[in-house]
């Protein structure tokens, strides 16, 4: 036996329902309710949704939709109808109840539906369905692809031109959990869906009044003993509980679809990542929590909530703190303003289009996003001459592949060279560095060899790591101008692209400024590009 108390809330597993649709085209605006708008928006500007239903018409068909739904089962609401009330909800900024009360009560929404006044609309729940079924099926891009389809065919966008790219941080819905929280949390989560899917083997196995204690209630810090000791005891209990937990899913006596239940994996990946299982002098199973010794998980992977498997914790030194969630990434057009056709005539400036958005975790780095933007770009037919980016998003790869594969100008600054030397305008940063690519060693001003050259990853970007010997910076003579780290020697982070040279000198008879990874507490290098900036 396991143990929790059975206080745990039993339900029915729900039974999911089977939706059709006939795709059917939407009705034009109802006669009442056109004459009302009408006579309300005279010599007035209308509102958004009736200048949507006049000047697009039946913008989202259904059959846009058609891979979410049956051809067989209870008919469901009009999805084309359902994503464009998805989209004035956004605008307005309601809940869904508040926007299924919008379709009774707005005319505005009516007119641009094709309801009449009599019509009593949906239930609130009906919504958080329709999105359920789109991302379900992959359909998350399409209101987007409709409608920069039905722009590009009223003339309002076109390829060409200028387009800018930037990112913003996206801050998950789920509480900011620390590892004490997590582990607890991640317990009760695998708890509560056991229950739910499987009560009976639940009140079989699992019955010892301290579980209900422990997990009857969120695990909330401000819940837990302030001690460190008590809580590296009550960590090593959450650990212990969750690997009887699992033990008692795993083992012949339970059901075998449980294991396949996600808060069951979940609870297996975050016991996995934080935890790690021995055995003392005794012989006895010893659980603690997992530190850096024993090998913690990169950030890019790390569970930071049972309830959102995608939300990462990242830091930026442009962000004010650490977030728990996601980065999006938005483009959009950035034109010059069309000139007046007189000296009278108003300058024209055209709207700002998002042409895409891109969701990822917190922790991917910008530079990776650059290719997969400019593919989907391409594929819309929406690439733009200039694109405008920050220097998160550009490397000289980059550049050089955005004009020879997609015909597209980057403007955007390239990273500098931010080690001590560079900054500082004395010493020695890594243009004094001589980088032997087809021998794969460096040589510094003093006519010392690299030990060590190893390629690896640094925040998106493919860099080799060049080692100096102890044995040979130590003596040197001139050690104070190369490096400040007492302890260790020279280390250099290495940009390399597909078009670098053989071999990099240094410039002779004048400094420049390299573009290089950030660094940190060691000098970093990218000594091919040489960006002077203008004066």
């Amino acid at each position: 036996m396991i143990g929790l108390a059975a206080s745990f809330p039993s339900a029915a597993a729900e039974t999911g329902r089977v939706m059709s649709m006939q795709p059917r085209p939407w009705p034009e605006p109802d006669e009442q309710v056109a004459a009302a708008i009408r006579a309300m928006y005279a010599g007035r500007e209308a509102p958004l949704p009736v200048v949507v239903r006049d000047q697009l018409g039946e913008l989202f068909a259904d059959e846009q939709f058609g891979a979410a739904f049956g051809v067989r089962g209870r008919p469901g609401w009009s999805p084309g109808r359902l994503a464009l009330i998805t989209v004035f909800q956004l605008v307005e900024n309601l809940t869904d109840r508040q926007a299924a009360e919008a379709v009774r009560d707005k005319l505005s929404w009516k007119y641009a539906l094709g309801l009449d006044l009599a019509d009593t609309g949906f239930d609130a729940s009906v919504l958080s369905e329709f999105r359920a079924r789109v991302i379900a099926h992959d359909l998350e891009e399409r209101v987007l692809d409709l409608l920069l389809a039905r722009l590009v065919d009223e003339g309002l966008l076109a390829a060409g031109g200028k387009q800018r790219t930037d990112a913003t941080h996206v801050v998950a819905a789920v509480r900011d959990l620390s590892r004490l929280e997590l582990a607890g949390e991640s317990v009760r989560a695998c708890l509560e869906a056991l229950a739910a899917a499987a009560p009976d083997w639940v009140a079989q196995v699992i019955d010892v009044p301290a579980w209900s204690r422990r997990y009857g209630q969120r695990v909330h810090d401000w819940r837990l003993p302030s001690s460190q000791t008590a809580r590296a005891e009550l960590a090593s209990t959450y650990g212990s509980d969750g690997f009887a937990l699992l033990t008692a899913v795993y083992g012949p006596s339970a059901p075998p679809w449980l294991a396949q239940l996600p808060a069951v994996e979940v609870l297996r990946v975050v016991l996995l990542q934080n935890y790690v299982r021995g055995h003392d002098e005794h012989g006895r199973e010893v659980v603690k929590r997992r530190e850096a010794v024993d090998g913690l998980p990169p950030g890019r992977h790390r569970l930071t909530s049972p309830y959102d498997t995608h939300a990462r914790w990242c830091t930026t030194r442009s962000a004010s703190k650490p977030w728990n969630g996601y980065k999006v990434h938005l483009s959009e057009t950035c034109n010059d303003p069309s000139p007046a056709d007189s000296a009278d005539a108003p300058v024209i400036e055209p709207p700002n289009i998002i042409t895409n958005v891109m969701t990822t975790d917190a922790t991917v780095n910008d530079t990776v996003m650059t290719t997969p933007i400019h593919d989907r770009l391409q594929q819309r037919g929406l690439l733009p001459d200039e694109h405008y980016l920050d220097s998160g998003y550009p490397s000289i790869d980059l550049v050089i592949a955005s004009t020879a594969r997609y015909g597209i100008t980057l403007v955007t600054p390239l990273r500098t060279n931010n080690s001590v030397q560079a900054r500082a305008a004395a010493g020695f940063d890594s243009t004094a560095f001589t980088i032997d690519f087809d021998n794969q060693r460096a040589t510094c001003p003093q006519d010392q060899t690299s030990t060590t050259w190893s390629p690896t990853t640094q925040r998106g970007s493919d860099v080799i790591v060049v080692r100096f010997a102890r044995e040979t910076c130590r003596p040197c003579p001139v050690r104070q101008q190369c490096t400040t780290d007492r302890r260790t020697s020279r280390k250099l982070s290495v940009l390399r692209t597909t078009n670098t040279p053989a071999v990099v000198n240094p410039p002779s008879g004048s400094r420049t400024t390299g573009t290089s990874l950030p660094g940190r507490a060691r000098p970093t290098a990218c000594p091919r590009l040489r960006v002077v900036p203008p004066p």
